[in-house]
């Protein structure tokens, strides 16, 4: 068995402890394209995965505005109010930091399995919430500036 297989097979039981379905999932589909010899579609995945799922996650938050749940008198009130300048900042600041992880996790994938597996620990004893893993590659990023800040 390869390495790869055994750290997906890892992966997977971590993620079914933790009873988080998106890891089984995400682990179950890349080992079976793994079994079935698809690498191309795998490759394909690597290269453009992230972008797709950004582009999901993008549909879903604009959505609202489609469907006239959110309108453009709530966006307005949201800039009006301390919360809603201070959710403005927050999204400034998450953004700058996924960048980060992104840049931090296509520079050094081996960092992927400690952040799920640290994810996965975040579930299980902490009752965490698992949204993938730019949060997890931005905030490792954070960290790891710091300590080569405090190390130079």
């Amino acid at each position: 068995m390869r390495g790869g297989t055994v750290l997906l097979i890892f992966v997977l039981l971590l993620g079914a402890i933790a009873r988080s379905p998106m890891t089984v999932m995400a682990a179950a589909a890349i080992l079976a394209l793994s079994y079935l010899g698809w690498g191309g579609l795998l490759e394909w995945i690597e290269q453009n995965g992230v972008d797709m799922g950004l582009i999901m996650l993008t549909l879903a938050m604009l959505a609202p505005f489609a469907t006239g749940k959110v309108g453009a008198r709530e966006v307005l009130l949201s800039f009006a109010s301390l919360p809603g300048l201070i959710a403005l900042i927050g999204g400034i600041l998450a953004t700058n930091l996924n960048k980060q992880g992104i840049d931090l996790l296509s520079g050094e994938p081996q960092i992927i399995v400690g952040m799920i597996v640290g994810s996965l620990v975040g579930i299980v004893l902490f009752g965490g919430v698992p949204v993938g893993p730019l949060m997890a590659g931005g905030l490792t990023a954070l960290f790891l500036q710091i300590y080569w800040w405090l190390t130079r």
